[in-house]
């Protein structure tokens, strides 16, 4: 009667084992589950962002460009104003600098 229960208590032991490998496994499994999940909704929530933040771009991309065309023209405007403000105080100057230019080289040091 001994042996008979202490191979019961073997197999109630051996039951118990299996019993709580299988709920270690379906947890394990659950676990796997969620964490494929969870990283399937981050990436979800990357590329919504990443969306978000290239649409923002673009609008910004759009927004400065069309100014770039003004200060294009700004640019251009501003810089024939300096070169036809260039041109008359050289013509206003021309003739100091010749005048200046032959003296100095007429003129013999010893």
């Amino acid at each position: 009667m001994e042996a008979n229960r202490g191979q019961n208590g073997i197999q109630l032991l051996l039951a118990a084992e299996q019993e709580a490998q299988s709920i270690v496994n379906a947890a394990r499994n659950e676990k796997l589950a969620r964490l494929k999940q969870a990283k399937d909704e981050a990436e979800k929530e990357v590329a919504a962002f990443r969306a978000q933040m290239e649409l923002e771009f673009q609008q910004k991309v759009a927004e400065s460009s069309g100014d770039s065309g003004a200060n294009v023209k700004r640019l251009e405007k501003e810089t024939a104003e300096k070169i036809e403000n260039l041109k008359a105080e050289a013509s206003r100057i021309s003739q100091d600098v010749v005048q200046m230019l032959l003296k100095h080289v007429t003129t013999v040091k010893n």
